[in-house]
């Protein structure tokens, strides 16, 4: 399997860093966190879609809500775009992008008439099999270098970005 990592800044090795004060690889005191997860966010992102797009010849937005349908069966419309937090135009098309490309099929809710619900087509279930082993293999390379120990910080620090609810100043 090809690696998909781009090239590297040249930041400063924390390893042998000979400043024990500093806070952030990038050398500054105080490391600006919300543009730091903004660029990684970005370059993760990108970087997946181009694997996803690559082996599978799907877009990483559709593997996502492959595995979002996988959890959610028989969803509606607006289920899937509070699971992926995108807004109703944008869910819109990419399930027509999806039902197009045979990953998934439209049916009628039981309980409203007017409710249609998401299922997973067989191809969309072939490709969720073959997104897992290259999930596998961005999780790897994501976790590489890093400590058990360290990747539980991350993890603590990411779950509790995932729920902060910013408050303004008053």
């Amino acid at each position: 399997m090809r690696s998909n990592t781009p090239p590297q800044p040249d930041f400063p090795d924390t390893d042998t860093d000979t400043d024990t004060d500093a806070a952030c690889p990038l050398g500054e005191r105080s490391p600006r966190l919300f543009n730091l997860l903004n660029l990684a966010r970005q370059n993760l992102f990108r970087s997946a879609d181009a694997v996803f797009s690559g082996e599978l010849g799907f877009s990483g937005t559709q593997v996502v809500a492959l595995f979002a349908l996988k959890g959610e069966e028989g969803c509606q419309l607006k289920d899937l775009g509070r699971l992926l937090q995108l807004k109703n135009s944008a869910v819109t098309g990419l399930v027509a992008r999806m039902e197009e490309n045979g990953l998934i099929v439209r049916g009628q809710s039981a309980f409203d008439a007017r409710a249609g619900t998401l299922h997973m087509s067989r191809k969309g279930g072939e490709v969720l099999a073959a997104a897992l082993p290259l999930l596998d293999s961005l999780n790897a390379q994501l976790k590489a270098g890093f400590s058990e120990e360290e990747l539980a910080v991350v993890a603590r620090f990411l779950l509790h970005a995932s729920r902060l609810r910013f408050q303004q100043d008053s």
